[in-house]
């Protein structure tokens, strides 16, 4: 079984390796704000100091942070101990202009780069349950076997070169679909109560019908019980929205919804709500 360094250990990232844990991997855990890993050390990971002592005898390299940035300057940080020859699986959402520069990285330091952003949120995260999108070469799959088989239901392998965010791309769409998904729910649970009406009627007017699905629920429970208890965080969905704008852009296709939805969440930002659940875009549909 391989040693894994795993590179953040937020929302994410921490029940990712409690779930490799449990499948037998070793895992030296490492976050920025060392007191989000301590708690694996009961699980059984090896907290480490630095990004460079983390991966120093690692076989898999994962890295599961905020945005295209933060994974550069970690591994930019591991270089001391970098060696030809590690898989690193870079599992976080970054866009598709971050892929080149963590791409010159892999190449220079002899790492074989695997494009692996989930689709998912906390509780398939701490079920294991994510699905896992992958480009890198058949060479190295078996290797990575055990390691997505603890953290998801599927992986869905869609080319051989982690350079070319083939990955990345069809994760934007994913995303763009939860995220506008989550400001329409907002919106109308917002639009029924502007109209003088119980919240919870839209929820029973939803439910069992065919707009009914388990996503819409989760995001009208943490509405209506005022619990944003955060799966995904206003600021993580706005910066994904950026990301998904900056690709349509490049792609030459316009994304209405997701420009508006990313003027809700920085109007959530504004209003306080960035450490919550993204349903607290539903905030921003009131008056400041």
């Amino acid at each position: 079984m391989p040693t894994v360094a795993l590179l953040g250990t937020g929302i994410m990232g921490a029940p990712m390796a409690r779930n490799l844990l449990k499948e037998g991997l070793a895992v030296n855990a490492w976050n920025r704000t060392r007191a989000k890993a301590e708690p694996l050390s009961a699980d059984g990971a090896v907290v480490s100091g630095s990004p460079a002592e983390a991966v120093e005898n690692a076989d898999i390299i994962i890295t599961m942070l905020n945005d295209g940035d933060a994974v550069l300057s970690t591994m930019e940080s591991a270089v001391p101990a970098l060696r030809s020859g590690q898989i690193w699986a870079q599992m976080s959402t970054v866009g598709i202009a971050a892929m080149h520069p963590l791409a010159v990285l892999a190449s220079e330091y002899g790492l074989t780069l695997v494009d692996a952003p989930v689709q998912g949120t906390k509780q398939p995260a701490e079920d294991g349950q994510l699905v896992i999108l992958a480009a890198g070469p058949e060479s190295v799959r078996s290797a990575l076997e055990p390691v997505f088989g603890a953290v998801g239901q599927k992986t869905l392998w869609l080319g051989t070169e982690g350079a070319e965010g083939t990955a990345t791309r069809l994760k934007l769409a994913g995303v763009n679909l939860a995220i506008s998904m989550t400001s329409i729910i907002g919106e109308s649970v917002a639009l029924t109560k502007a109209l003088g009406l119980d919240p919870a009627l839209f929820r029973e007017l939803i439910t069992g019908g065919p707009m009914d699905n388990p996503y819409l629920q989760a995001k009208l429970k943490a509405i209506l019980t005022d619990d944003f208890t955060p799966s995904f965080a206003v600021r993580n969905a706005e910066k994904d929205t950026r990301l998904v704008a900056e690709a349509a852009a490049r792609a030459g296709v316009r994304l209405d919804m997701t420009e508006a939805a990313g003027e809700r969440f920085r109007r959530a930002l504004a209003l306080g709500h960035g450490d919550e659940d993204m349903a607290a875009s539903y905030f921003a549909s009131f008056p400041a």
